[in-house]
Order: C-alpha cells, then sequence, then structure tokens
C-alpha cells in the first residue's frame, strides 16, 4: 500500500511551488466574488428593500436560478439569509467546475501528455501523484472556505454570524471538494481528458437543471442532489451543518473508488476504451471543415443537447408562474403596473444565462485550433498547401454556427416547453423566445472574437475569453440587484443590449456589438498569419 503512494509528500510540496499563482487568483479571486458584496447587499436593504427582495426570490423563477430559502415571512428575511439565497448556490458552482478542471488538467491530462510516466519512472508511486493533486485540492478550498468566512464577518452584519460565515463559507469549500472527487472518478473512466472534463461538467450541469425543478416542486427530492447540499444548510438562517458531514462523506467514497479503479488500470487509458476507427478515413475528413467538424463533433453534441436539455427545465417552470401571481398581491399589482407579464419577465433573465452558456461553446472550439497546435496533430496540413487563413477561418466559421445553432436550441426549448406549460393563456409566441435569444447573438459574436483574437496574438491566453464572459455575467447578474455604477455594468457588453422581450430591439446597439465582434475576428486572423506556430 505505501509503495503505492510513495513519496506523495514531495510531490505534493512541489506542486504547492508550481501552482502557487493559480492558487492565489483562484482563492482570492473566488473568495472575494463570494464574500466582498456585502457591503452592497447592506444598501439593498435599506428602507423597504428586504420586503420587497424577500417577494421577488419567494417566485418559483427565482427559485429555480438560486435556490430557495426556509424563511416564511418577509419579516424575519434578513442581509445574512439574502446573501445566502442569491449567492451561495452560483459561488458554489464556479467552485466545483475550477476544482474538478484542475483535478483533471493535474491527473488525466498529464497522462495523456506522457508526463505521468515520466515522472513514474523514479521512485515515486503509481498513485502519489493522484493522491498529492487531491490532497492540494482540499487544501486549497480549506482556504478559500476560511477567507470567505473571514472577509464576510469583518463587514461587522448583525445577521451575518460567524457560524454562519463558517458554515457558507464550508459550503463553499465542500462544493470544490465534491467537484475534485468527481473529476478524479471519471479521469479514471473516461478515456481521454477531454472526456473526463466533459463528463464531470456535464453531471454537474445535470445536477443544476435537476434541482431547478426539485426546489420549485417539492425542495424535499433536493435532499438527494448532491448540488442541494450546498444551499440547503441555509446559512445565517437555520445553519444546517448536517449536509456538510453528507457531503463530505460522499466525496470520501468517491475518492477511494477512484483509487480503487486508478490501481487496476494502465496508465493512460480508461475503463470506457476509445471507439475503434475506421479503416480508412470518411470522405468527409479529406477536407479541412469535415476534419474540423469530426475534431469538434463530441464538444457540439454534447452542449447541444445540455442546452436543450437546461432550455426544457426552465421552460417547464412557466406553469407555476401564474399561480404564484394569483396568489401574491403584491406581485400581481407589481407586474400590472409595468404592463409587463411574469412570463415575459422570466424570459428577459433567463435568455441572459442560455445566451452567455451557448457562447462556452464557439470558444471551446476555437481554443481547440490552438490545442491541436500544441499537439503536433496539424504538423501535416501546416506543411501542404492548406493555407494559415484557411485553417483560421474555417474554425472561426464552425464555432460562428455552433453558437448560432446553440442560442436556436436553447431559445426554441425554451419557449416550446414554456408554451406547453403555460397553455392557451400566454400571450407570448414562439417567434418571441427566438427572438430574444437571437437579440444576445452580439455576445456570442464578440466573446469569439475575443478567444480569435488571442489565438492570432497570444494563444496561451486562449482562455481569458471565457474569463471575460464570466465577468460579465456576474456584472449583469447582480449589476441591478448592487446598483453598481453605471460606467462599471458598461465594461459588460450583456448591459448594452436591451432584454427581450421586455424591452424594444436596439438595431443601432446591435449592429455596433457586431461590427466590433467582427473587428476582432479579422485582428485574430492578422495574428494568426503572423506568429510563430509552437
Amino acid at each position: 500500500m505505501n509503495e503505492k503512494f510513495a513519496l506523495w509528500t514531495v510531490l505534493l510540496r512541489q506542486y504547492l511551488k508550481r501552482d502557487w499563482r493559480k492558487i492565489v487568483i483562484w482563492v482570492l479571486g473566488l473568495g472575494l466574488f463570494a464574500s466582498a458584496y456585502v457591503p452592497a447587499f447592506k444598501e439593498i436593504a435599506k428602507g423597504s428593500g428586504l420586503p420587497t427582495m424577500y417577494t421577488t426570490m419567494k417566485n418559483p423563477a427565482m427559485i429555480s436560478i438560486v435556490g430557495p430559502t426556509p424563511i416564511k415571512n418577509a419579516a424575519d428575511y434578513t442581509i445574512g439569509a439574502m446573501y445566502g439565497q442569491e449567492m451561495l448556490l452560483f459561488c458554489g458552482l464556479f467552485a466545483m467546475i475550477v476544482a474538478a478542471l484542475h483535478v483533471v488538467g493535474h491527473t488525466r491530462k498529464e497522462e495523456d501528455f506522457g508526463l505521468t510516466e515520466l515522472v513514474q519512472s523514479f521512485r515515486v508511486g503509481r498513485q502519489a501523484n493522484s493522491l498529492a493533486v487531491i490532497v492540494e485540492t482540499i487544501f486549497i478550498n480549506l482556504l478559500l472556505a476560511l477567507l470567505t468566512a473571514g472577509v464576510m464577518v469583518s463587514f461587522r452584519v448583525a445577521s451575518i454570524s460567524l457560524p454562519g460565515a463558517l458554515l457558507f463559507g464550508g459550503a463553499l469549500g465542500l462544493a470544490g471538494i465534491l467537484g475534485a472527487a468527481l473529476a478524479l472518478l471519471f479521469a479514471q473512466i473516461m478515456p481521454t481528458s477531454g472526456g473526463a472534463s466533459g463528463a464531470t461538467l456535464g453531471l454537474v450541469g445535470l445536477l443544476y437543471v435537476v434541482r431547478a425543478g426539485t426546489d420549485v416542486s417539492n425542495v424535499t427530492w433536493s435532499w438527494f442532489n448532491p448540488l442541494g447540499w450546498l444551499y440547503l444548510t441555509f446559512p445565517f438562517t437555520d445553519n444546517n451543518w448536517a449536509p456538510l458531514v453528507y457531503g463530505l462523506l460522499v466525496s470520501l467514497v468517491l475518492v477511494v473508488v477512484a483509487f480503487v479503479l486508478e490501481g487496476r488500470r494502465d496508465v493512460g487509458v480508461g475503463y470506457l476504451p476509445e471507439r475503434a476507427g475506421r479503416a480508412t478515413a470518411k470522405s468527409g475528413l479529406l477536407s479541412v471543415p469535415g476534419l474540423f467538424l469530426r475534431l469538434n463533433r463530441g464538444t457540439i453534441i454534447s452542449w447541444m443537447v445540455a442546452l436543450v436539455l437546461l432550455g426544457m427545465a426552465y421552460g417547464s417552470i412557466y406553469g407555476d408562474m401564474q399561480s404564484f401571481l394569483e396568489s401574491n398581491a403584491l406581485m400581481k399589482q407589481m407586474f400590472a403596473a409595468t404592463h409587463t407579464s411574469i412570463e415575459a419577465s422570466f424570459t428577459s433573465t433567463i435568455i441572459v444565462v442560455l445566451v452567455d452558456l451557448a457562447a462556452i461553446l464557439p470558444i471551446a472550439i476555437v481554443n481547440k485550433l490552438f490545442t491541436e497546435e500544441t499537439r503536433l496533430h496539424l504538423s501535416q496540413l501546416y506543411v501542404t498547401k492548406v493555407s494559415r487563413r484557411k485553417l483560421y477561418w474555417t474554425n472561426v466559421s464552425l464555432a460562428l454556427v455552433a453558437g448560432v445553432l446553440g442560442v436556436a436550441l436553447a431559445a426554441g426549448s425554451l419557449g416550446a416547453t414554456a408554451l406547453a406549460a403555460i397553455g392557451a393563456t400566454s400571450k407570448m409566441t414562439l417567434f418571441d423566445f427566438l427572438a430574444a435569444g437571437f437579440s444576445g447573438w452580439p455576445v456570442v459574436l464578440f466573446v469569439t472574437g475575443l478567444a480569435a483574437l488571442a489565438l492570432g496574438w497570444a494563444p496561451r491566453l486562449g482562455k481569458i475569453a471565457y474569463l471575460y464572459l464570466g465577468y460579465s455575467f456576474a456584472l449583469n447578474y447582480f449589476g441591478g440587484i448592487l446598483n453598481l455604477p453605471d460606467w462599471f455594468t458598461k465594461t459588460a457588453v450583456q448591459t448594452w443590449l436591451p432584454r427581450l422581450p421586455v424591452a424594444q430591439f436596439n438595431g443601432p446597439t446591435f449592429a455596433t456589438i457586431t461590427v466590433l465582434g467582427i473587428v476582432l475576428l479579422v485582428l485574430g486572423d492578422l495574428g494568426y498569419q503572423r506568429r510563430d506556430l509552437i
């Protein structure tokens, strides 16, 4: 047993030295994002802010996005209760995703590159790397939990107590540990690192969609969802520590299973074998577009299925909105005064989420070209008559087509399911949903342009497009709640575009952002023609 994990502490020390910059950004970035909005929530709570927010957050649409609250009446709704309900789930999702990608990157991805075999050629135990990585990830998430709790308590808000802050931080840390455990398990099962990442993120997305339905229909069922254990702790209200215990036990079981599976497989091979290829290539692979489509086929199909399922999940909630509105006189009066239906209001909010998710796929496709470049998989193409410009624009065109299809499927599935749930009483049509989705198309084009610009001039910074998209989403999501300065919110491209169907379409703004996205694509092409290849 000791031989399998020999010198894991040496690897752990080396990994901490290697990753210290990443750890600082990880802990400070996510920790401050999760905890530093307390003063803004204090501003929201002034006057009648808390009762108003309580009424808003009891809306089934909002519960499906951020989760429920145990508070039964507005008088008991505090700043802490509001903060826990609105912030914990999304921050937990970020923590899970970052931890999962970290674990896959330092385990299965290093196997794919041959680095693991190089390390194991010394006296290092066969499973020492996995143990070192999982311990490192646990340590990072403990730091994240402590920093988050400490910053929250430092604002000295009466309803944000030390036990509640520690529970909030602990739930955030648990999210990272759960994500790491799932990633380590899938790293053993899937045939490649890409498959392991995709399976882990796909499962996290599925858990989010499932809990959206159970939170609205019967929150008791959310107790069977690992993602539900994060917010069902109810920090600053019930302060329930039991979900943390459940999460840690499940994480321990997942890690043990992962180590057992790793001990019984060969390096670089998963339990799900790669499908044997054809003896001869299909005719489609004899062209650059066919080759790129084949390279991205799995990712495209997975994202399309995920977007359809997410759209259907949110669409199924529309049936509960009218009953909520009829039972709440204040909300009914509010929507009547604004001449806006509750369905239209929710659509304008959820479309932003769906469009941002659809925008991830084009970024991944653009970055795939650099991934293949670093692996030297395209070396034979570079020495042929195929020009760099053709490779670049073929890849970018595929990304944009995938983006269009993603927005169409997400908005279409949302609209079709919503209309089926509402019935004949709705004034909205399927065209309204599609129009709302494609009004956000410039966002997809803009972030694709950012990824292409990085590919052309500084390809190692390709992930900056993901960072900007996440930053823009957070700013757009929290900007209205936190009353941020107008100039600051305008740094997010989504805030420039009106939210249909509540607002009116703005042609000049749509055209301006579209042109900016095209300019970024052209600048990326110029850089790709000039830079040295890896």
